[in-house]
């Protein structure tokens, strides 16, 4: 039970990373911090929300969602992707 334990933040910044680039793919790194921000006096509400938009969310990034559930269901884990996202939307790039 330690090893998962110990995992576990080494899991949530792959899925942090995961789910940001997946956003920044397509193009809705702006939309998402401020949806995120936004969110934040209702978050005792993002589990059940997530449940809602579970099969969304299956079709946007495809398979097993319990670890992005987790991550989004935890104040730790959205700051840390809006973190990642404005990281992501500093990085230089190419612009199409």
């Amino acid at each position: 039970m330690t090893g998962a334990r110990e995992q576990a933040p080494e899991l949530r910044e792959e899925t942090v990373e995961f789910v940001a680039r997946e956003i920044q793919v397509r193009g809705l790194t702006g939309p998402a911090v401020m949806f995120l921000e936004a969110s934040r006096p209702y978050h005792p509400l993002g589990s059940q929300a997530m449940l809602f938009f579970d099969p969304v969310l299956r079709g946007l990034f495809g398979g097993d969602l319990a670890e992005a559930q987790r991550v989004l269901a935890d104040d730790a884990g959205i700051e840390r992707l809006i973190e990642r996202l404005e990281e992501i939307d500093e990085e230089p790039g190419y612009d199409a």
